[in-house]
């Protein structure tokens, strides 16, 4: 059994409601099965909040042992390099997240703010957001670009706002199942097709029937800012709840949004290279 420790830095806590809504395995047919034991979430764990800065303790001493950490949200730097935008106690949480991926076997970077910063580091980036070993699209973030975990992997990058192959991903992870990173150190097996393969409106893209404004049928390629054709991720080829994805759901979104769970067109964190 692995244990777990999920851990929110700045965040909105949408990747948390996608760990929730997982069905393929669900979050509570992983902890039933023993696949891991969750040491920690914020929102899930019945402990007072006391016992997270306890639990830090005990695993920077050694005493807790820590197989997987899943980080949520960006890494908030400022002010200054200080961190205490966003800190726990007291403590900058940027310094507890590093503490806890040194003792950690393996890393996970849930969702593209944990992984490459994020809609929070979009210029101007007021609060010096960065990703953990990611800043957009070049290595170094929190950590840098040669670090590596216990188990000798680089943090494992599972893009998406928010993410969507998440308990998979950690099903793999606690049953130590080999996992090829891409070139952005994402699962290849989840970030390998576009958005744009298995997308409904798939076909009226190839006939040049396209939206003008949010909300039809047509395709939003050419006016609206669409980036499926060139986001890798599994949106429709897996589709959330085994129902639906953004673009199936007939989306209102402002022009420019992105058709799945992905960063905006101003992040190559996510595109094709």
């Amino acid at each position: 059994m692995a244990n777990l420790l999920w851990m929110q830095t700045g965040a909105c806590s949408g990747d948390s409601m996608s760990l929730l809504n997982a069905d393929g395995p669900s979050i509570e047919g992983l902890i039933r099965s023993g696949a891991f034991d969750l040491l920690w979430h914020p929102s899930l764990s019945d402990h007072p909040s006391g016992e997270f800065a306890r639990l830090v303790e005990r695993i920077e001493s050694g005493r807790q042992a820590l197989d997987i950490l899943c980080i949520e949200g960006s890494i908030i730097t400022g002010p200054y390099g200080s961190s205490m935008f966003d800190s726990h106690r007291g403590r900058p949480k940027m310094q507890i997240a590093a503490a806890l991926a040194a003792r950690a076997r393996t890393v996970v970077a849930v969702g593209t703010c944990a992984a490459f910063g994020g809609v929070h580091a979009a210029p101007p980036n007021p609060s010096d957001a960065i990703g953990l070993q990611y800043d957009h699209a070049e290595p170094g973030g929190l950590l840098d670009a040669d670090w590596r975990s216990a188990d000798g992997r680089p943090v494992i990058n599972l893009a998406g706002r928010p993410v969507h192959p998440i308990t998979r991903s950690l099903s793999m992870l606690a049953s130590d199942t080999p996992i090829d990173l891409d070139f952005l150190n994402r699962p290849r097996i989840f970030y390998s097709s576009t958005v744009h393969q298995g997308c409904t409106r798939n076909e009226y893209h190839e006939y040049d029937v396209e939206d003008h404004e949010p909300g039809g049928k047509a395709c939003m390629y050419f006016n609206l800012g669409c980036q499926g054709p060139g986001t890798l991720a599994n949106c429709n080829a897996e589709l959330w709840n085994n129902r639906s994805s953004k673009t199936r759901a007939r989306p209102s979104f402002t022009a420019g949004t992105p058709t799945c769970a992905n960063w905006l067109t101003s992040s190559p964190g996510t595109s094709l290279p």
